[in-house]
């Protein structure tokens, strides 16, 4: 989750850019860099480390100029160091990029048989060679730049600024968020109006796929196609609220949003995209050695190890038990000589979890702990620390902490698969593919959010949910009646679709919604016959599928949402996000404070 920030000022705008740089720490980074236009040239600084490396070298060499635009990196492609912190020049260009570049290993590939050489490991760099080449071949800065992202598959956000001209700052969104803001004679550009606060609060937030062309003057906005279009301008209240809902009603509708620039920041925390393989990242246990493998956790980070519990089973081989923490904190459970445990808390506070590890400490398991808040008690009577890299998220119904959750446990999962050595070098590659191809996939996903709208408002008229998933799907079904019954107070309950003639299908009927999710894999078939028995008893189906699932369906449903093709491994991330919306919809249909519901707190630190 790097940020970003571009201005187009009346002054030197290095300060400014740091300023607003300062304002984006709480996303984490590892190293930082500006880049403004003086005398017609591009110049830059950049340091790894924190901004305070970045603003020592700028008091040694200031960097005058009334344009420039300033990054926070997060690695993903190349270490963490000066040569691959951004921004990055190509020719009369400079780019800074938030995001992955899937198809970053092609293009390299065939600008490198053009003769381009490379200074960096990044996948930025061969945005800011694209444009340099258009521009090469006659085509003028804006065009070239929309050439350029013609090219780019991925999820991210761009800014871009060309040597010769200090009134031109463009801007990309395909994915991440990007916002306009407007000043007097000044423009900006930011991540979000976190960053711009200092600044505006007059502000324009990118639409998914949207590019912007920024001149002191004002901002033009243009669709994929580069058609220009119209993007409504709003105040923004970030300059009272650190963390703000911009253009959102709720700040849970904010956080599911975020979820692929979140997801994706996550994910460069343990893999690298550019080699195809899972991070060296120091664990308190060898994978290779044990025997089994202790998860807890309680409500929505306890679905996301049970969806672990797949993963670590299937790609390890590696037995998993689990249970929610309020349980196994007094059970008694006797624990492996040869095993280890990992606990999962969005607050890293959660009283029953945090007895759990204690539990688990005493019996002397080696423990890591999955969590979003880095100095809370889980992390601090850790082991290890395996850390979402979320942000903060302020709705009680955990959105983008669970989605993190899962990147986390998918890449562990493959990581203890390769120390076991249950996967080769071409299967760990193509799983880092899956798992790279995901920011981009839930922004697909994303999309899906009018018709999910529209469905909610049918699914409100209801008072009783049923939820059906098998394999993977399962943990998401309890995960979606969960999102719906606690912020839109309908009855709702999860089942694997297995289950389903053991009890539940006693309560089919034409009042009750089945929403099945079942992505096309190798137990389709048996979705399929489960959605046959709720048609015959007059269920209303809800299908979350793919385009062959919903092909293959043969069942009429009450609604069908085709999702975007995905690999088995990557599925629950990116089907969870219709899940949260299809939830989060109702409950703005059912006029329920979604943001915090009643009866429930954000950390539960007492039993």
């Amino acid at each position: 989750m790097c940020g970003i920030v571009g201005i187009v000022g009346r002054s030197d705008v290095a300060p400014q850019i740091v300023d607003a740089l300062k304002r984006l720490e709480y996303r984490g980074y590892d190293s930082a860099g500006v880049a403004t236009i003086s005398g017609g040239r591009l110049a830059r600084r950049r340091a790894e480390g924190k901004l305070g490396n970045l603003e020592r070298k700028l008091a040694e060499e200031p960097l005058p100029g009334r344009i420039g635009i300033g990054h926070t990196r997060w690695a993903t492609h190349g270490v963490p160091n000066e040569t691959n912190a951004h921004p990055h020049f190509s020719g009369e260009v400079a780019v800074v990029h938030n995001g992955i570049i899937e198809n970053f290993a092609e293009l390299r590939a065939e600008l490198a048989a053009e003769g381009q050489e490379f200074e960096s490991q990044t996948d930025t760099e061969i945005v800011a060679h694209l444009v340099s080449r258009g521009m090469r071949q006659g085509l003028g800065p804006v065009e070239a730049a929309h050439e350029a992202l013609k090219r780019l598959r991925g999820a991210f956000a761009l800014a871009i600024i060309f040597a010769g001209d200090d009134d031109l700052l463009v801007g990309a969104r395909s994915g991440p968020p990007l916002a306009v803001g407007y000043g007097e004679g000044e423009m900006y550009l930011g991540s979000d109006a976190i960053a711009l606060s200092p600044f505006t609060s007059n502000i324009t937030y990118l639409e998914d796929g949207d590019w912007t062309v920024v001149r002191r003057s004002g901002a033009t906005f243009h669709n994929a196609e580069g058609h220009e279009v119209s993007r409504k301008r709003t105040r923004s209240s970030a300059v009272s609220f650190f963390v703000d809902k911009g253009n959102h009603r709720h700040f849970m509708e904010k956080e599911i949003w975020e979820q692929p620039d979140v997801v994706s920041h996550t994910l460069s925390h343990y893999l690298d995209f550019a080699e195809g393989k899972v991070r060296n990242v120091r664990t308190p246990f060898d994978f290779a050695s044990l025997d089994r493998l202790t998860i807890s956790a309680c409500g929505t980070a306890y679905l996301a190890g049970l969806v672990g519990k797949y993963w670590f089973e299937r790609l390890a081989k590696l037995p998993v038990d689990i249970d929610v923490a309020s349980e196994f904190r007094y059970r008694e459970a006797p624990l492996s000589k040869n095993g280890a445990a990992i606990f999962i808390s969005q607050s890293g506070e959660t009283a029953d979890t945090l007895a759990s590890l204690r539990y688990c400490r005493a019996a002397g398991s080696p423990i890591g702990a999955i969590v979003n808040v880095g100095d809370s008690t889980i992390a601090r009577e850790a082991d290890m620390v395996f850390p979402t890299l979320a942000g903060p998220e302020i709705g009680v119904a955990s959105t983008k902490a669970f989605t993190c959750q899962l990147a986390v446990m998918a890449s562990l999962a493959l990581m203890a698969a390769r120390a076991r050595g249950t996967v080769d070098t071409e299967a760990e590659r193509e799983f880092v593919r899956q798992l790279a191809e995901t920011p981009r996939l839930m922004s697909e996903a994303l999309k899906l959010e009018g018709p999910i709208e529209k469905l909610s408002h049918r699914l409100s008229k209801y008072r009783h949910v049923l939820y059906l998933g098998r394999d993977t799907s399962f943990p998401l079904a309890l995960e979606g009646a969960l999102k719906l019954k606690e912020i839109s107070y309908i009855h709702a309950e999860g089942y694997a679709s297995g289950e389903l003639k053991h009890g539940p299908i006693a309560l089919i009927d034409e009042t009750m919604p089945v929403i099945v999710i079942a992505p096309h894999d190798r137990i389709f078939e048996k979705s399929v016959s489960n959605m046959q028995e709720v048609a015959a008893r007059g269920g209303k189906i809800v299908l979350i599928t793919d385009r062959k699932g919903a092909e293959a369906a043969t069942v009429e449903t009450m609604d069908t949402l085709v999702m975007p093709d995905a690999g088995d491994l990557v599925a629950p991330i990116i089907y969870a996000v219709p899940v949260q919306l299809l939830a989060y919809h109702t409950a703005v249909f059912m006029g329920t404070d979604v943001d915090q519901p009643r009866n429930l707190a954000k950390s539960v630190t007492v039993e």
